[in-house]
């Protein structure tokens, strides 16, 4: 596969190192429209190719595949040029700011034939895909309750960088400058997180967001902070487990920890998932009567990248697909309405029309809100 590198920054710089240590890839080109910048990160990548323009990048056209490391606003243009050029595209999540986008961008991708996945960057977790498993095998019975966190600190520490005056963060906290806040940004990861490793759809949801004070008039420079830093969401699932769900960015201790507990009427699992490791805990057959827990262990699974790799050689669609990140982007976009009015709403609804959920969204009327399918 020759791949090229759409936006510089530091995840393209964790994205490429992944790709590169995979046989076959070869990464023959970068784009970013900060020359300083993509000249530093190709000259480390040993990148030949180099373009200020996707534009440029298309025209050469010597690349199978891109992986989109833009900003969440750029991801919609950029993949559907990349898409309309006939290349496979690996995005960065979320898909898009909003579910009308991506489903454009799916409903593209579809069209074309390309390969198209999102990089839910947690699917790699080892653990994880081994929860499902034991979940799908029915090692815990019917699942019951559901308890899903995604906690970082960098409001309140520098491990990661300042926010304060760095504006690779400074845009995470403005919805001016494209960011939907920690929901958007690291909500579709724990909202995947649960669903997938509890092998359930989301039925209902009602969610709570809030914006914290964090400078003099809420704003530094151009910036203004007005983007959620924590949510709660309340759900229930469609098997009858009833769940919570919450991400904060002001978790005091915890640099990035995602941490999901399934109970079901046979046992139970916990998946905690660190910088420095996973781990997957069970309570099961016996241990329940004494609420023994255990670790068990998991071997290594396939990444992301090895997977879209290994896609884009054979043909075959494999997932996290686009059309999944946009079912998850519209319980984000009803999260965020639920926030406004108060309310519940109910996803689950298979025959829903998906060219109607725009006019859903906008919906004030009718005591059950807006109905939408989402797949998990």
């Amino acid at each position: 596969m020759r791949l090229l590198v759409l936006g510089t920054g530091t995840m393209a710089k964790s994205q490429v190192a992944s790709f590169l240590a995979i046989d076959g890839v070869e990464v023959v080109g970068a784009v970013d429209t900060d020359r300083i910048r993509l000249n530093e990160f190709a000259d480390h990548f040993n990148i030949e190719k180099r373009f200020s323009t996707l534009d440029e990048a298309i025209a050469w056209g010597e690349f199978d595949a891109a992986t989109n490391v833009t900003p969440d606003r750029v991801h919609h243009a950029t993949s559907l040029a990349l898409i309309a050029a006939g290349k496979h595209v690996f995005c960065e999540k979320p898909l898009a700011e909003n579910y009308a986008h991506a489903l454009e961008m799916t409903e593209a991708a579809e069209a074309a034939g390309v390969i198209n996945m999102v990089n839910l960057t947690y699917r790699n977790v080892a653990p994880l895909q081994r929860a499902r498993e034991m979940v799908l095998s029915g090692e815990l019975g019917t699942i019951k309750h559901v308890e899903a966190s995604y906690l970082q600190s960098w409001l309140v520490s520098r491990a990661w960088g300042d926010w304060r005056t760095e504006s690779r963060w400074l845009w995470r906290l403005s919805t001016g400058h494209g960011s939907n806040g920690v929901l958007g940004d690291v909500g579709i990861h724990i909202l995947d997180f649960a669903a997938y490793g509890a092998a359930t759809d989301i039925d209902h949801v009602f969610a709570r967001l809030k914006t914290f004070n964090k400078a003099p008039g809420g704003q530094i420079g151009e910036y203004r902070l007005d983007a959620n830093d924590s949510f709660t969401m309340s759900v229930d699932f469609a098997n009858g487990a009833l769940g919570v769900i919450h991400a904060s960015r002001w978790a005091t201790g915890h640099l990035n920890e995602l941490k999901l507990r399934i109970y079901g009427e046979k046992g139970s699992l916990e998946v905690i998932h660190r910088p420095n490791g996973s781990d997957l805990r069970g309570c099961l057959g016996d241990d329940i009567e004494s609420a023994t827990w255990r670790e068990i262990q998991v071997p290594p699974v396939l990444t992301n990248y090895q997977r879209f790799a290994e896609a884009v050689a054979t043909g075959k669609q494999d997932d996290p697909t686009f059309r999944h990140a946009a079912n998850l982007q519209k319980v984000i976009d009803l999260a965020i309405v639920s926030e406004k009015e108060r309310r519940e709403f109910n996803l689950l609804a298979p025959d829903t029309p998906e060219s109607t959920v725009g006019q859903e969204l906008e919906s004030k009327g009718g005591d059950q809100g807006p109905t939408l399918a989402l797949v998990v």
